[in-house]
């Protein structure tokens, strides 16, 4: 995947090779908030997602269960990323065209935000529409900045003022080890590498294993980012991570409890929608041809999300239904 330098697209440069370019990367990192320039006015905000990214998905699952589908609008970028990066093909399915901007290709929304960007062309990025920039391109922070300036949005509270720093805590310990970890292994330059990263991810598995063994959530009762932030990690497991990055110790559906708890989210109102298995596969299969050449998509596995589970038995709700 190439990056923008000074505006000007680069396919011989990637995220992770800067060598000898001599610009400081633009920052997207400002919040939603009364006393700023993005006010909470749910409707003048969009999100540009792809919906086989875990990162992107967390904010679509933030999006979601606040009940901000018809206020915060979407668009849908093609799975398959090739040397020109995020593409809007409008005409496949579960795509969309660029809505806002008219925009082919994503750089071209970064450029119309700051004409000299230099910096990688990532998923999610959250635009105002009123002030025509971006308001943030890191997830994490797209998700905090809307769990907090829309929690009255339908009453849900997915990241509680007296709960936020075990919230990060857990967000934190999650991304390294396990969120970052399975790419870490599909990525690994030697053999050594990558047994030292597949080891670290399932030692992370084993231990929020034992952590839901005898509570709903990653914070005991209550549904918070940090949960949004592994299911979406979870809900890819069996489907790529397994397979495409060899970690393949063991599945997901071999962890009780992980497993009755991503079923348990997944069959939340509203979060099954943002789960699609076909671009899932179609992005990690035939985007990554140093990893798999032929580009061939899986015909498998078989997942059923929908069976049923015994985690309402602990201490917990899930938000209620959406109107």
């Amino acid at each position: 995947m190439g990056r923008l330098i000074d505006g000007e697209w680069r396919t011989d440069i990637t995220n992770d090779d800067t060598e000898d370019v001599d610009l400081e990367p633009t920052a997207f990192r400002a919040e939603i908030g009364p006393d700023g320039p993005h006010p909470p006015v749910p409707e003048r905000y969009h999100l540009y997602v792809s919906r086989a990214c875990p990162w992107a998905h967390g904010t679509l699952l933030t999006r979601r269960l606040l009940g901000l589908d018809d206020a915060v609008t979407i668009d849908v970028v093609d799975p398959h990323r090739a040397d020109d990066g995020w593409e809007f093909s409008p005409d496949k399915a579960g795509c969309t065209p660029d809505t806002i901007n008219g925009s082919d290709y994503l750089r071209e929304v970064y450029t119309a935000a700051e004409p000299t960007y230099t910096g990688r062309v990532s998923v999610p990025v959250l635009w105002d529409q009123e002030r025509e920039t971006i308001v943030n391109e890191e997830s994490d922070e797209i998700m905090r900045t809307l769990a907090d300036a829309f929690a009255d949005h339908r009453g849900v509270d997915l990241y509680p003022e007296d709960r936020r720093e075990e919230v990060d805590e857990v967000i934190e310990a999650l991304y390294g080890p396990l969120n970052r970890g399975v790419y870490a292994a599909g990525f690994a330059s030697s053999q050594a590498e990558y047994e030292a990263a597949v080891e670290t991810v399932f030692d992370a598995l084993d231990r929020w294993e034992s952590v839901l063994s005898d509570q709903r959530y990653l914070l005991g009762d209550e549904l918070t980012l940090a949960d949004l932030r592994l299911f979406p990690t979870l809900v890819r497991f069996d489907a790529v991570y397994h397979t495409h990055f060899k970690c393949n110790v063991r599945r997901l559906v071999d962890y009780p409890n992980l497993w009755g708890y991503t079923r348990d989210i997944y069959q939340m109102d509203g979060v099954a929608e943002t789960v699609d298995l076909g671009h899932i596969k179609e992005h990690y299969y035939r985007s990554h041809d140093d990893i798999d050449p032929t580009g061939f998509v899986p015909a498998g596995p078989e997942i059923d999300f929908e069976a049923p589970h015994d985690r309402d038995e602990l201490p917990g709700e899930p938000p209620e239904p959406l109107a």
